[in-house]
């Protein structure tokens, strides 16, 4: 195997594991009331860019 293979091979394996990390941290029950509280946060941000209580133009 190539150094290039390689570096695909671990660079895969990487994004795999934390691939699965961060759906574990995401599907944990304890987990549910931190992430619901931060749901909305891109519509909010949307709404203070655009000046408008109901974030339409």
């Amino acid at each position: 195997m190539t150094v290039n293979d390689w570096i695909g091979t671990i660079l895969t394996v990487v994004i795999f594991v934390g691939m699965v990390v961060l759906y574990f941290q995401v599907l944990r029950p304890k987990n549910r009331e931190r992430l619901e509280s931060r749901r909305f946060i891109p519509f909010e941000d949307e709404k203070e860019r655009s000046g408008d209580d109901d974030g339409r133009r």
